[in-house]
């Protein structure tokens, strides 16, 4: 076979090539640390690698998230806190405001007092979160959840009933605030507990006070049905029952007889109301399960301080006025008060399980980059052992190169 001189030399370069491209891709390696130069030194590898890059990307995109969730929840928590102790200190206020040794002047400071308690409680209602969005009004975050409605001249929820979740997790989602409604509007959740007053057109002229309402038969109570009491005379009314879930009537009027002295107003179905004083004929209260009211705070708090605020000193009727007003105040700041520690106890279950979501957070990010090194990271020890056998290997082809490219047939017959 004959072997020509263009074939020699080609086959050296190939050589010598293919081992300066080896040496090179080595010096890539070990410049880089990547066992994959490009996705051709191990497809399968890259492609896995690409996976878990993703995944471990999208881990780190809960993780800000849940910061974010956790600083919102922080904040809501300052608020929820503030306003626990505003509530406490208001419930003083109103029991302070039932003393009989009160002046229509010490009345009408305290009523200025809980005029600024109002401005504050406002204050708290519209916080915002630290990108400026209010935090209590649903997905409405540019604007303020409580606004002054000119009409009503109340404060009234502007924001909407939607939440706003954040995802925390591959498969979860967390409200990163509550909806101002379930704060300043509810009532405990699964509360059973009712709330009297006076009625609704507040025109009575007696001086009848209604407490208290209690369930004196439990197998007869039902938490969706609304007393209304109409008084004909002192000693007779008439009580209307209501099934508030539905709007219709529940029988008819019955009519019963106030015992004097007892001190219970009966109301049917297992209800009962604490009652004292003297009605007049035409006074109208109501009994309502708390469950199915709007517990406005705001209104809540204006009725107080329109009810402090007007003389009642030698007016029987007026005095009996603010009574019903007080009882009823208690009742709402009391079930308002317990509904914001339930959210408060919701935003701290909230916070507990991000953090709980943060480690193992952490722990899969741990096992992402420990897969992600074992299929990219460099094993610095053999790419050394290959890098020296590749030097030995292209010296040798160089020197082979040489040899055969000093050969001729003039050496090769001189040296016979």
């Amino acid at each position: 076979m004959r072997i020509s001189t263009n074939l020699m030399f080609a086959t050296g370069q190939n050589t010598i090539n293919n081992q300066q491209s080896d040496l090179m891709h080595l010096f890539q390696q070990i410049g880089s640390g990547q066992r994959m130069v490009s996705p051709a030194d191990d497809p399968l590898g890259a492609a896995q690698a690409i996976n878990i890059s993703q995944s471990q990307s999208m881990n780190q995109r809960y993780a800000e998230n849940r910061a974010v969730a956790t600083r919102n929840l922080g904040v809501e928590e300052n608020a929820l806190t503030s306003l626990t102790n505003l509530l406490a200190d208001v419930r003083t206020r109103v029991v302070e405001a039932g003393n009989g040794t009160l002046s229509d002047a010490d009345r009408s400071t305290l009523s200025d007092v809980l005029k600024q308690t109002k401005q504050t409680m406002l204050g708290i209602a519209n916080t915002t979160d630290g990108n400026g969005q209010y935090l209590f009004s649903g997905s409405k975050g540019q604007t303020a959840a409580y606004q002054l409605n000119p009409v009503t001249n109340q404060y009234e929820y502007a924001g909407d009933a939607a939440q706003r979740d954040i995802q925390v997790d591959q498969t979860r989602r967390i409200a990163g605030s509550d909806i101002g409604t379930d704060i300043f509007n509810r009532a405990q959740p699964g509360t059973r507990a009712y709330m009297s007053a006076v009625g609704p057109l507040n025109t009575n002229t007696g001086a009848g006070v209604i407490g208290n309402p209690a369930v004196a038969d439990s197998a007869l109570a039902n938490p969706n049905y609304g007393f209304a009491v109409e008084f004909t005379s002192e000693t007779s009314y008439e009580v209307t029952v209501t099934d508030l879930s539905t709007g219709t009537a529940v029988g008819t009027p019955t009519t019963h007889t106030l015992v004097p002295d007892s001190g219970v107003l009966e109301l049917g179905y297992g209800m009962q109301a604490q009652f004292s004083g003297v009605p007049a004929a035409g006074d109208t209260f109501e009994v309502q399960p708390l469950a199915q009211t709007d517990v406005n705070l705001f209104d809540t708090i204006d009725g107080l301080i329109a009810a402090l605020h007007t003389p009642i000193s030698g007016d029987p009727a007026a005095q009996a006025t603010l009574r019903n007003v007080l009882n009823t105040s208690i009742q709402r700041f009391a079930t308002s008060y317990d509904n914001v520690l339930t959210v408060r106890a919701s935003v701290g279950t909230r916070m507990n399980e991000i953090t709980a979501l943060d480690t193992s957070g952490v722990q899969r990010n741990l096992g992402y980059a420990t897969a992600l090194s074992g299929l990219e990271d460099l094993d610095y020890y053999e790419a050394t052992m290959q890098l020296n056998l590749r030097k030995m290997a292209l010296e040798g082809a160089s020197l082979a190169f040489q040899t055969i490219q000093g050969l001729s047939l003039f050496q090769m017959n001189g040296g016979r």
